[in-house]
This record gives C-alpha cells, sequence and structure tokens, in this order.
C-alpha cells in the first residue's frame, strides 16, 4: 500500500472522529446537567436537591391521605430523600434535554399498589394549586398520559440550576394547557410540590 494511499485513510478516520466528537458536543448541547457537569442519562438514580439550602430537602414520597402518595420534600436538608430517574417522551432518547417532555418516577416500592411516576393532581381547595401525585394517568379527557410529563428548564444564572415545569406540550402539541412551575407549599409540617405558585429552583445529584 502507497504512503499516498496511507494518508488519506489516515485523513479519513481523523475527518470522521472530528464529525462525530462535533455532532456528540452539539447534541448534548442542551442537555440537563447534574452537580458535577455531566448530562443526565434516562433511567439513571439521581436525587433532585433544592438549589436554595434554607428550602427544604431532597425530594420524597409523602403521605398525605394515604395513596396515592404525594411528592414532596424532606423538611431539612440532608442524605434523606428518594432519588428518580427520567424517562423521555421521546421514543430512543438517552439524554434528559431542557424544555422536552419527561417522566420522572421514584425509585422506590411503596405501600400503594400503583406507579411512583408523578402525576398533576386535583386542585387543592385550600390553596388552590394543583398538587403533584403519584400514578400512572387515566384521564380519558386528555390525549395520553398528559399529566405525567414534567419538563425542565434551565435559570438564567448561576449555571446547573433548573426549575420543573408542567407544560406537555410534545404529548399534544394543539393542547391549550395551564402551565405552571413546580413550587412548594406547607402543609401540617410537611413540604408538598405544586403547580401555580412560585418555583423552586433545584440542581440533580447522581445518586
Amino acid at each position: 500500500m502507497s504512503m499516498k494511499l496511507i494518508g488519506s485513510l489516515c485523513s479519513c478516520i481523523w475527518l470522521v472522529m472530528a464529525v462525530s466528537t462535533l455532532a456528540q458536543t452539539s447534541d448534548d448541547s442542551n442537555a440537563v446537567l447534574d452537580t458535577a457537569g455531566q448530562a443526565l442519562q434516562s433511567g439513571v438514580d439521581y436525587y433532585i436537591n433544592p438549589a436554595i439550602t434554607d428550602s427544604g430537602g431532597r425530594f420524597t414520597l409523602i403521605n398525605r391521605t394515604g395513596c396515592p402518595l404525594n411528592v414532596g420534600q424532606e423538611n431539612v436538608s440532608g442524605p434523606e430523600g428518594l432519588p428518580v430517574t427520567f424517562s423521555p417522551f421521546v421514543e430512543g432518547e438517552t439524554v434528559v434535554r431542557e424544555g422536552r417532555d419527561q417522566k420522572i418516577i421514584f425509585s422506590a416500592s411503596t405501600i400503594c399498589v400503583q406507579s411512583t411516576a408523578w402525576k398533576v393532581g386535583e386542585t387543592d381547595q385550600d390553596t388552590q394549586r394543583r398538587l403533584i401525585i403519584t400514578g400512572e394517568d387515566e384521564n380519558q379527557g386528555l390525549p395520553g398520559p398528559a399529566r405525567n410529563y414534567f419538563r425542565i428548564t434551565k435559570q438564567a444564572t448561576p449555571d446547573g440550576v433548573y426549575n420543573l415545569e408542567w407544560c406537555p406540550t410534545e404529548v399534544c402539541p394543539t393542547c391549550r394547557f395551564i402551565c405552571g412551575s413546580v413550587g412548594a407549599i406547607v402543609e401540617n409540617d410537611k413540604r408538598l410540590l405544586a403547580l401555580d405558585g412560585s418555583a423552586l429552583p433545584v440542581v440533580f445529584e447522581r445518586a
């Protein structure tokens, strides 16, 4: 084999590697990042922590009135809390991306015979806010499991801090949802997550 041909083959190999690297970098440009600066991966366990330490602890399951369980927080920051996994709406997607619909599922067993996937519940009469509960969406009034899909949006500053929102327009692009940010309310010394109020900034820590 001539040196000219070998040189051409090497050039082609380097070109393919460069294009692949560039494509991967571009592909992850809108990936949600964990506290180590790595892209969140679907099916991997992560803890969700408030970005401000005096805003409660890690996200967890809360027994408010029995089953279904509510999504909430530990009262104080610390090692307690339950990890979650993310399942993108787009089939075959392995990276968790900003502004895309995702299922969020607690990696935990419970006394309730139902899924631990997050779901938008009914409006609480006292606070007029929609609570976040667990279970699969079986509402026939919406197309598909729309109430199970949330999205992650990046805050302007600082880097690595995000908000959680419910606005499943990938599930139904033509629907007119009453979108909302996920925040917290305190009820009987329990921190519950709910829509229709101030957002709770969060960070993601790999379990």
